[in-house]
């Protein structure tokens, strides 16, 4: 492969990952998919306690839905 080529294909390597900033924010959200999963098949076979799945969903709902909570707040206490 010639230089240049090589280069080329280096720099449609590096344009195609995501962003550092991304990458953690991607890797977090396929975790919580998987979690939610896991946890309601456990919950339907009956292997997970309800109250201890729910809470859990809860909290991934909280985490991830944070930005969106704190915009609805602002947005009722007249927009601060």
């Amino acid at each position: 492969m010639p230089r240049s080529a090589a280069r080329r294909a280096a720099a449609k390597a590096v344009a195609a990952a995501p962003a550092p900033a991304q990458a953690p924010a991607a890797t977090a959200g396929a975790v919580a998919r998987a979690a939610v999963a896991i946890i309601g098949y456990l919950m339907l076979v009956g292997r997970f306690d309800w109250r201890r799945g729910v809470i859990t969903l809860v909290g991934i709902f909280i985490i991830f839905g944070a930005v969106t909570i704190v915009a609805g707040i602002r947005s009722l206490a007249g927009g601060l």
